[in-house]
């Protein structure tokens, strides 16, 4: 397929955070750029913004007229779009051409040295790091994130002179397995999406898989404590640790003035006072991987050094809304077991002494009901759970799975059901918080702006 005969492009859930970095990269390269989504978000109010043109009705009558000529069309759908979408039939009725969200990244790709981040959890973060790694050198990357790096203000990041392409490379669907890096680190591989891979030995194959398709000569980074048994013979690999000894690894890890202090240990040496600016100890071990990945393209230590500490975050991951000495607001993507019970301990480790209010909104019946139990033991973490109705996302309700399953098996006393459109009163009417954390990956971020307004007020 031949981009420069291809003038428009037309995206089928143009709002996902991957979906917008493609949108805008087609932008990027004079294409005119439209799009169906289901709701409108600030994410898609920027994409228009920006020249996009973008409608929250299913209709083909919806699709501007240009982008009906099948000649001259590209369309890109995600996989989350359902079966009987109208639009999306339309174009597969009519000879269009047709790709995935994955299909198109790796055709981009394709000349490009890409390195990729995969991994169940850890991957966002990870990968804007190494982006803002690269950027801050001499060396310089593109980059399609799964999440807007605060730094740039963008999912998308590009460069004229790097023919380095940083991807977060997503498992959903086994869209990972189209790219073919030069480089990868993998952060975990904690059973998810279930509903697509059945079993947790056929998510672990896909990973497997993954990882074949590292080319030869090149690099894999994996953290120490994950098994996937041998490596291929014909690529370097290396493993990662938060402090356990390993090619890469952290010691002498400190927090002096809300910040995290350390040196990391390579394969050569040890670099010296690495200082992390975006808080959680989640992140100290993220960021090794990410230093290790900087370090194997040849990034200068100096540059790596004053990237790290430059380093604002992303947004939605350990985000501050409110940080003031009476009360603290943190807003996170997370919505795996692992990534709670992260999230929950470097909020105790940052603020020792303090009670911990969490709102949980679940995301999917088919991992809510996978994954009851070990939902359970991560929330039971907290002092206080608001524990919200699950957001379905693609799916339908699954008989008998509901938030009230999970509640049941958290063990502390001090928790909550509550209605998503009943959360704002609810919080306007509890016991004043200490710490307060948001976590999920459904619409519950719609809610930190009214959240913090009333907690302001209170305060």
């Amino acid at each position: 397929m031949n981009l420069d005969q291809i003038h428009n492009v037309y995206f089928v859930g143009i709002g996902g955070i991957g979906m917008s970095a493609l949108a805008r990269y087609f932008i990027s390269l004079n294409k005119s750029v439209a799009g169906y989504d289901r709701t409108e978000t600030l994410l898609t109010c920027e994409l228009a913004l920006e020249g996009m043109k973008i409608h929250y009705t299913d209709s083909v009558n919806s699709i501007p007229e240009p982008f009906k000529k099948s000649q001259d069309t590209l369309v890109i759908f995600t996989p989350a779009i359902p079966s009987d979408h109208s639009e999306l039939n339309y174009f597969r009725n009519n000879g269009f051409e047709l790709k995935k969200r994955a299909e198109a990244l790796g055709l981009i790709s394709r000349s490009k040295d890409v390195l990729a981040v995969a991994g169940t959890h850890g991957k966002t973060t990870t990968s804007a790091m190494v982006s803002h790694l690269l950027k801050s050198s001499s060396i310089d990357c593109n980059a399609f994130l799964g999440g807007i790096a605060i730094n740039y203000n963008s999912n998308l990041l590009l460069s004229a002179k790097s023919n380095f392409v940083v991807i977060e490379a997503d498992e959903y669907d086994r869209s990972f397995l189209q790219l073919n890096p030069m480089g990868a680190i993998v952060t975990s591989m904690d059973a998810d999406h279930l509903d697509i891979y059945g079993t947790y030995s056929e998510y672990k194959n896909a990973f497997l898989q993954f990882i074949s398709q590292i080319k030869p000569g090149g690099f894999l980074i994996i953290k120490k404590s994950v098994d996937i048994g041998s490596v291929p013979h014909n690529i370097r690999s290396f493993t990662y640790s938060l402090n356990e000894k390993a090619d890469f690894y952290a010691k002498n890890i400190r927090i002096k003035d809300g910040f995290y202090h350390y040196d990391v240990v390579t394969p050569t040496g040890v670099m010296e006072n690495i200082k992390l600016g975006f808080p959680g100890l989640l992140n100290v071990e993220n960021s090794i991987a990410a230093i290790a990945m900087s370090y194997l393209v040849n990034t200068g230590e100096d540059d790596i050094r004053k990237a790290m500490e430059s380093f604002l975050g992303v947004k939605r991951r350990f985000e501050y809304h409110i940080k003031t000495e009476k009360l603290v607001f943190i807003d996170d993507y997370g919505h795996h077991p692992e990534e709670l019970r992260y999230t929950i301990q470097s909020v105790r480790e940052m603020f020792p002494g303090k009670k911990i209010t969490g709102v949980f909104q679940p995301h999917l019946y088919s991992r809510t009901n996978d994954l009851a139990n070990e939902f359970a033991l991560s929330l039971s973490l907290l002092d206080e759970l608001i524990l919200l109705d699950i957001y379905p996302a693609r799916e339908l309700p699954i008989p008998g799975v509901s938030s009230e399953m999970v509640l049941n098996k958290v063990s502390i006393s001090n928790k909550h059901l509550c209605l998503k459109k009943d959360l704002v009163n609810f919080v306007d009417t509890m016991d004043m918080p200490e710490v307060i954390i948001t976590m999920g990956a459904g619409d519950i971020d719609t809610f930190i702006e009214p959240i913090k307004n009333i907690l302001l007020k209170r305060s």
